[in-house]
């Protein structure tokens, strides 16, 4: 006799297995306590080898709990996200949206994602400072092929939009005529720039580096709520994020509800609370560096302005000090100088140095069409990104840039490189952070021929 395949329809399989599964989920559920271990994330390993951060379930608790009392999420809301979720950003992210009872899509490629906007058109996002860079450059690049009359519109709205941030960041009532102006290039062009997001948006938490005032004041004045914040692993994401209003564009937000911070006597962020972490898995004395009495020193240095805005200037390890003994920090030059459009990517060199270089990887394509300004001959890129004439017109127009640093801090000389740095080659962390050490680490010689020049 021929054997059946034995099989049982899922809807039987349910119906059998429902009392036994939920007698063991209940039982789970008496079992479980408040400080139990809920996950363990390791950290991106920016300064060296990773670390697990245990984190309890009071601290998720916690988490849902303040970011509750922070931001405005229900059941209507759509989220995107693509962030690693080995990241307690994307993370924390995605079990607040499941918390909240909101939807989240989850996207396999991050790469897809300004493809995927128009489809999901969510009205939530957690994106990093370089999406919004990219983003931003993108808008640069389409209206500079605008006719002149249209890039003064433009231009007109954003001056409008930027005129009603200031009401909004003072927390003070937008007056009827700025409304009406408002109300018009709404319709013309800032909701076109926001359909580049899915049309949607009402806010975008956004975390993980810093972010130029420049860049977050370009897209509030377009009505794209970013609420820009500071948050470690170890704190189970937030400490600081902007409010709807009130907000100050210089700093990383205003302090979470129930968590505390101070600075201290160094200059070194600290935070305590219920959301702050139990210790690193199996590391008893990278623990005891970190936790003490309470407090979770971040190795951050920033201040407290009045009302709770909190300031984070520059991660104190990456603080350079040259060999005549000034301090640099290579954070405040990297913004200023990343604004040029011709920039990707930076990272500077100064540490125990006579003068602050930097490795730049350029726009390829800007440079290509800069070269062909320039008339320089046809070469291979390796050779043109060396050629006397483009170094003198860059290091012309990087000199203006840094007019407002002191002498000491600016960057003398630079190299361009001839491929991106890269997570795959260890240049890049999965959220996009530069690893400084291994950046120097592979470089070592073209720094050194820098430097000896």
């Amino acid at each position: 006799m021929e054997s059946k395949p034995k099989c049982t329809c899922l809807p039987k399989f349910v119906v059998k297995s429902d009392a036994r599964l939920r007698a063991q989920l209940d039982q789970h559920l008496a079992d479980a306590k408040i400080d139990d271990l809920a996950t363990i994330i390791y950290t991106s390993g920016t300064t060296g080898d990773p670390k697990g951060v245990m984190l309890d379930q009071g601290s998720l608790k916690h988490l849902f709990k303040i970011h509750e009392m922070r931001l405005k999420v229900d059941s209507t809301d759509r989220s995107l996200s693509f962030l690693p979720l080995s990241h307690i950003f994307e993370r924390g992210w995605a079990y607040f949206m499941m918390y909240s009872g909101a939807h989240n899509y989850f996207l396999q490629n991050p790469r897809t994602v300004i493809d995927v906007l128009p489809r999901v058109k969510p009205t939530l996002m957690c994106a990093v400072p370089r999406f919004f860079e990219k983003t931003y450059q993108g808008i640069q690049d389409e209206t500079s092929r605008w006719p002149a009359i249209k890039r003064v519109f433009f231009k007109r709205a954003m001056a409008v939009g930027e005129e009603r941030l200031k009401y909004v960041t003072a927390n003070k009532p937008i007056p009827a005529v700025l409304r009406l102006q408002l109300a018009f290039y709404h319709k013309l062009v800032y909701s076109k720039l926001r359909r580049v997001l899915g049309g949607e948006i009402r806010f975008m938490p956004c975390a993980g580096a810093a972010a130029s005032t420049e860049l977050l004041t370009f897209f509030h004045s377009a009505g794209i709520n970013i609420k820009y914040g500071y948050g470690a692993t170890e704190t189970t994401a937030s400490v600081s994020c902007f409010k709807d209003y009130g907000f100050d564009l210089v700093s990383v937000g205003e302090i979470m509800p129930e968590v505390d911070v101070k600075i201290s006597p160094e200059g070194e962020i600290m935070v305590k609370g219920n959301t702050v972490f139990r210790g690193y898995y199996k590391k008893p004395v990278e623990t005891a560096a970190v936790l003490r009495d309470g407090w979770y020193y971040t190795g951050d240095a920033g201040s407290v302005k009045a009302g709770g805005h909190l300031v984070m200037s520059e991660r104190m390890r990456d603080i350079m000090k040259t060999s005549v003994g000034k301090y640099v920090s290579p954070q405040r030059i990297e913004l200023l100088l990343g604004q040029d459009p011709l920039i990707e990517q930076i990272v500077t060199i100064g540490d125990d140095r006579r003068f602050v270089m930097g490795l730049i990887v350029p726009v390829y394509d800007r440079i290509d069409a800069l070269a062909r300004e320039l008339r320089l001959r046809e070469q291979p890129r390796e050779d043109m990104l060396k050629d006397p004439k483009l170094i003198q017109h860059l290091n012309e127009r990087f000199i203006s840039l840094q007019t407002s640093l002191q002498p000491h801090e600016r960057m003398v000389k630079f190299t361009l490189l001839p491929e991106p740095f890269s997570i795959e080659k260890g240049e890049l962390t999965s959220t996009l952070k530069l690893r400084r050490k291994e950046i120097s680490r592979i470089y070592k010689d073209l720094i050194e021929e820098v430097y000896s020049s």
